[in-house]
């Protein structure tokens, strides 16, 4: 048996590396050899040949079409290279941002859910909207959130709040110590970007004042009975689709995050419940704020009362459908919709078996 050394195996692979990498690079350049070589025949016809001196209109017109001939082979050969590598950058892309921001599973302890998002920005499928949902001991906990701005400039933000709250939804026993930890986890990310923006060296103010950055987010938990507990940072609230359409109630508003410091004690609103077969719909204010090119607002609610009855999915759809009918595909802020339908079974109570002896009331005392 011969044994490799872990130097040997070390160049060993840097020399692998070294020739996947040369060959990637000849791989890329194959789509321009053909243009290349088309061009330097046309150079040296045009400059080595005799007959490419002489003068008449037959000599100018054979080399207008080389020289034609040469640069449109050259523009496609560069066009088809740039599409190969704008469709690996997109996919990577993609990739990334379903990790980033993924859809949640149809089913999470008895409720199915649907997300989805369409971005402002043109090629992005992420903005700054921001949505999650998680099956906890203390039960399925939610949030949404809406960074200040839109589109990939906001992603910092996104990756901090939900990179905080994936976690700290199963740390946390108290809903108001997941809002604490998403608060700190939006104060480092700001720290770090105003170090990054505005050193200690340096001179004049910042592109981006992290000052004015901040998010509005609502938390969300669902409990094994229906009962939701609600905390909501300047968030628009959710739309609960029963019998009608109707606000959910939140409680009292918390300022955003990023804008002032939570309260000391957090008391999230417990007053409303999600019974089985209700549906209720959380979105980001791009939802009610998407204007057509008269300036009129989308209706969402009454989107929504037009999608009552159907799968959390259909719900999604339908009324991405019709705000991209009303605006005309152009959105001028990202739009969020998560959607939880209650699937839970109301089991009755059951009535005693048979042969079982119901337990005597205690005799009295009285005389």
């Amino acid at each position: 048996m011969i044994r490799t050394s872990r130097g040997d195996r070390v160049r060993t692979k840097a020399v692998s590396a070294g020739r996947r990498g040369l060959g990637g690079r000849f791989r890329r350049s194959v789509p321009l050899a053909l243009p290349v070589g088309w061009g330097a025949v046309a150079v040296a016809w045009k400059f080595g040949c005799p007959l490419a001196r002489q003068p008449g209109l037959p000599v100018r017109i054979a080399t207008s079409i080389v020289f034609l001939t040469v640069g449109t082979g050259l523009v496609l050969g560069v066009r088809r290279q740039l599409r190969r590598e704008l469709a690996r950058v997109r996919a990577v892309a993609e990739a990334t941002q379903q990790v980033l921001l993924r859809p949640p599973p149809a089913r999470l302890d008895g409720l199915a859910l649907a997300a989805g998002q369409l971005s402002a920005t043109r090629g992005a499928s992420v903005g700054g909207d921001l949505y999650e949902a998680v099956a906890t001991p203390y039960g399925v906990r939610i949030v949404v959130g809406d960074v200040r701005g839109h589109g990939l400039a906001a992603l910092g933000a996104v990756v901090a709040v939900l990179g905080s709250f994936r976690e700290a939804a199963h740390d946390e026993a108290e809903l108001g110590g997941v809002l604490r930890r998403l608060e700190r986890a939006l104060q480092r990310h700001l720290r770090e970007r105003a170090r990054d923006e505005h050193p200690a060296l340096g001179k004049g103010d910042p592109e981006h004042p992290v000052a004015e950055e901040f998010v509005t987010l609502l938390l969300l938990e669902v409990r094994a009975d229906g009962r939701l507990a609600v905390l909501d940072c300047g968030h628009p609230a959710p739309y609960l689709l029963g019998p009608r359409v109707e606000r959910l109630p939140v409680g009292e508003p918390l300022p955003p995050l990023g804008v002032l410091p939570l309260p000391a004690v957090l008391v999230p609103h417990t007053a409303a419940r999600l019974l089985p077969g209700e549906t209720l719909v959380l979105h980001t204010d791009g939802a009610e704020e998407a204007r057509d090119r008269r300036g009129r607002f989308f209706g969402f609610e009454a989107a929504l009362a037009r999608s009552a009855g159907r799968p959390p999915e259909g719900v999604v759809r339908q009324t991405h459908e019709a705000l991209l009918r009303h605006t005309g595909g152009r959105l001028d802020d990202d739009v969020a919709l998560l959607v939880v339908r209650n699937d839970r079974v109301r089991v009755p109570a059951q009535p005693a078996e048979p042969g079982l002896r119901r337990p005597r009331p205690a005799p009295s005392t009285h005389c």
